[in-house]
């Protein structure tokens, strides 16, 4: 037998539920939450600059070749 969906009421009652067995609050979790940086951060972030400047590289280095073989007049 398949699982109807969850109306939105029904949602939230057990979003509700799971905080409250949590013996938190939601006010608690999203403060605790902001102090507390991800331990992977600083890596994720040299890895998302790092994935940008190959990006921007390749591009230019594909757009130069591009114009130089294919785009010009000879």
């Amino acid at each position: 037998m398949a699982n109807k969906p969850m109306t939105e009421n029904e949602l939230q009652h057990a979003t509700e539920e799971q905080v409250l067995a949590t013996g938190l609050n939601l006010k608690d979790v999203d403060e605790s939450a902001l102090g507390n940086p991800e331990p992977w951060e600083s890596w994720e972030t040299s890895l998302v600059l790092w994935s940008l400047v190959i990006g921007v590289g390749g591009l230019v280095v594909l757009g130069t070749l591009i114009n130089l073989f294919l785009l010009s007049n000879h």
